[in-house]
């Protein structure tokens, strides 16, 4: 009878040190598949950058494979997912929105301006649009939104190492349920509300779909209620 010789392992193996680093990272996050993006951003937070020895440990930590973890960091550009024989990027990146909006109010022109006036020690990355089309253009210094950003207002922020944004007030749970909130559907979950006085709610409020059109969300779904 032939015995099959066992070889090699092959593909990446788990750093020990970077496997300790992870878990000591997640050391208060449960180890749920749903939980990967997060887990992702807690290592880019803390290295600025996703390294293959941490995506395979981390892979090793939360029971999935090495495809399942590198398909997600690779996917979403604000995570820098670097190989063994990569550089690690500068510890700070300033993006410019490259959207429609914002190349049409001078991104294209900001971004090749601030290569120069920043130097090597600060990469510059042209990334999609991230959601601020109302103050094109718009820089992002780490974490730090820069709206009707200028040449003068990026160099500022990054100079001051102002990479965090400011978080305005706003209302917190508990605020938002002492005067209310989620009343409507606890009511919904308990049986006290028919379908029909759900959707005189939705018109009442005069929610509008964002796809487009601005149609009331309310009509669509009385429409929906109403078809066989």
């Amino acid at each position: 009878m032939n015995k099959k010789k066992i070889g090699k392992q092959k593909g990446r193996l788990v750093d020990s040190e970077a496997l300790l680093e992870v878990q000591k990272l997640m050391s208060d996050m449960p180890l749920r598949k749903d939980m990967l993006i997060e887990a992702l951003h807690l290592i880019q937070d803390e290295f600025h950058y996703l390294s293959a020895k941490h995506l395979v440990a981390l892979a090793h930590e939360m029971k999935l494979s090495h495809a399942e973890v590198f398909e997600v960091a690779t996917f979403y550009h604000h995570f820098d997912v670097i190989k063994e024989n990569d550089v690690p990027p500068p510890p700070l990146t300033v993006r410019i929105c490259n959207s429609l909006t914002c190349e049409m109010y001078g991104a294209k022109d900001l971004t090749e301006s601030l290569k120069h006036v920043l130097g090597e020690g600060v990469r510059i990355q042209p990334v999609p649009c991230v959601g601020r089309c109302q103050n094109a253009p718009v820089a992002v210094v780490g974490k730090n939104p820069l709206d009707l950003a200028t040449i003068e207002s990026v160099q500022n922020a990054v100079n001051k190492k102002e990479v965090c944004p400011d978080i305005p007030e706003y209302v917190g749970f508990s605020q938002y349920r002492g005067t209310g909130g989620y009343n409507l559907f606890q009511e919904c979950n308990s049986g006290k509300r028919t379908a029909e006085s759900v959707i005189d709610e939705l018109k009442k409020s005069g929610l509008r779909g964002r796809g487009g059109a601005g149609f009331p969300a309310g009509m669509k779904w009385d429409f929906c209620r109403k078809a066989p």
